[in-house]
């Protein structure tokens, strides 16, 4: 079953009562098509897999604990989420602004497969987990911690904005053969009437792994 995108529904950019914040928004050199005279990035094959390289072994199943991104000083921790009752994914308590949620339906971040990872860009309190998510760019380091006592590496591969009514899902949600990584939050633009207009999709893979 496909999963269909819900994340940061209904989210507000005004916060502290009087001033408003705009999340970055991903550069489109950090795009799968880059532009002319911009970065290019590498092969990907049609599926979504990894793109053409030395593949590390993909790790045994182990729940995902906490996600640590450096580049952007992001260090939250991970609560499972499944499906609301129209087979949308549920999204964090938006009480937490430093939470992330990780689908458990699926795979864990790791593993060989697809595994997804979405929260809040911000909330009526302030900017939220993701809020930085768009500032990233091509080959920048993710990490998420594991009850194993292990913390899977990833590298990103691109970060696209996809409009809510153009949301691919079977892109985003569908199964891979290599351990890759989705984080997914809000973007492309927003209105007070409508909230965000799109979805800000990262994807990467995995490169390794190291002890917590």
């Amino acid at each position: 079953m496909l999963l269909t995108a819900a994340v940061g529904a209904g989210g507000w950019m005004l916060y502290d009562g009087t001033r408003t914040s705009h999340p970055p928004q991903p550069s489109a050199v950090d795009a799968f098509s880059a532009p002319a005279g911009g970065t290019a990035r590498p092969p990907v094959d049609v599926s979504g897999n990894t793109p053409a390289h030395h593949k590390p072994t993909p790790l045994p199943y182990s729940v995902p604990v906490r996600l640590r991104i450096p580049t952007i000083s992001l260090n939250a921790p991970l609560v499972e989420l499944g499906l609301d009752g129209s087979g949308q994914l549920q999204v964090p308590d938006n009480h937490n602004r430093n939470l992330a949620g990780w689908y458990s339906g699926g795979v864990a971040p790791g593993a060989a497969g697809n595994a997804i990872i979405d929260g809040h860009v911000d909330t009526k309190q302030g900017p939220a987990v993701f809020f930085l998510l768009g500032a990233l760019h091509k080959g920048d380091t993710i990490e998420v911690d594991r009850k194993d006592g292990r913390a899977a590496l990833f590298a990103v591969d691109a970060i696209e904005v996809y409009a809510k009514d153009a949301f691919p899902s079977a892109q985003v949600y569908g199964p891979t053969t290599d351990p890759e990584l989705r984080l997914i939050t809000c973007g492309g633009g927003y209105t007070v009437r409508t909230g965000y207009l799109g979805n800000v999709v990262l994807y990467a893979h995995l490169i390794g792994s190291k002890p917590v």
